[in-house]
């Protein structure tokens, strides 16, 4: 048994219901939308984000009917932003597959991503929760805000920590927190109990995005080519960490040519090298220990043990996982 198959064991059973009601959800009759669920399906990805919701359900209550709901309209608003992102950044793979606009066409994964967020939508009106359709609809806005966010700094002359992280915690966290707190309320939680989840998703969604950007200058199987973050003109926290603290203006005017991908790949290898001899990932790494180490601590060793052991575990793994 590998260390997701752990995590996700006291919740099994309602991961492969969630499962299931994925695939049927996103059911449709048209032959080119089936081509695109089709496609997806082959690579759902590690699905660490209703994992959360069932685990912050049993948190503080059972897996009812509306956790489910929640689990689905927060895994297709995800996979939306997904192929709307790869349009977005002309990015011809996801998940070591070619993306839905490489396979097919921009127009295509631009309506599938629509239609898959109308169902986001309609998973999120199942719940009959006001609350939660307008947390759910906060979320839409804040990933295409972080979007932007990022989009806009790529013709900015300054390289900041503190807009990298607002730019991830619009993205990455927000979606994280969300399923967290999301879980914990379906299942019928306090709001307090719910906040206390939201701050461990929102904790661990920066640590995920944080080894993210490391696996850039890795030889991990991410489904991504190496060095793919530079090449769409994203700079990232350890090259960020790197320019700033060695305060080299050869290579502070390197990191915008690349950020405007005006770079060649070997003026991003020569970048990549910089950051690494700086001890770019090291930060980083340190970073994540200190977010897993919160997140840890977050957590209310008093209830059901076994999930528990899974939140620590999920922590654990997020911050050290090999892909």
């Amino acid at each position: 048994m590998d260390v997701l198959d752990k995590i996700k064991a006291p919740v099994a059973a309602e991961m492969e219901q969630f499962r299931e009601a994925f695939r049927q959800t996103l059911y449709s009759d048209n032959p080119l939308l089936e081509q695109v669920v089709e496609h997806l399906l082959k690579a759902p990805g590690k699905q660490l984000r209703p994992m959360l919701v069932m685990l912050a359900a049993r948190m503080t209550g059972r897996v009812s009917e509306n956790v489910i709901h929640v689990a689905l309209a927060l895994e297709m608003l995800h996979t939306a932003s997904l192929v709307h992102d790869d349009v977005v950044d002309e990015s011809d793979r996801r998940r070591g597959l070619p993306s839905v606009n490489a396979l097919l066409s921009n127009q295509i994964a631009v309506l599938s991503g629509d239609f898959i967020l109308s169902k986001a939508l309609e998973c999120a009106a199942r719940t009959d929760d006001v609350r939660i359709v307008r947390y759910i609809a906060q979320l839409g806005q804040s990933l295409a805000d972080g979007e932007l966010l990022q989009l806009n700094s790529l013709d900015s002359e300054e390289l900041s920590e503190a807009i990298y992280f607002d730019i991830i915690g619009r993205k990455t966290a927000s979606l994280f927190s969300l399923c967290a707190r999301l879980g914990a309320l379906a299942a019928g939680s306090s709001e307090a109990d719910a906040e206390r989840m939201a701050q461990f998703g929102k904790l661990i969604g920066l640590c995920f995005q944080l080894r993210d950007d490391v696996f850039d200058y890795g030889t991990a199987e991410v489904g991504k080519p190496l060095g793919n973050d530079m090449k769409e003109g994203k700079l990232t926290l350890p090259a960020i960490y790197a320019v700033e603290h060695s305060q080299d203006k050869a290579m502070f005017a390197l990191a915008l040519k690349v950020r405007r991908r005006e770079a060649s790949s070997v003026e991003i290898q020569q970048l990549i090298d910089f950051t690494v001899s700086q001890g770019g990932l090291e930060y980083v790494r340190w970073h994540m220990k200190d977010l897993m180490g919160m997140a840890d601590g977050l957590i209310d060793d008093t209830r059901d043990p076994s999930i528990v052991q899974s939140l620590h575990q999920l922590a654990a793994f997020v911050a050290e996982r090999k892909s």
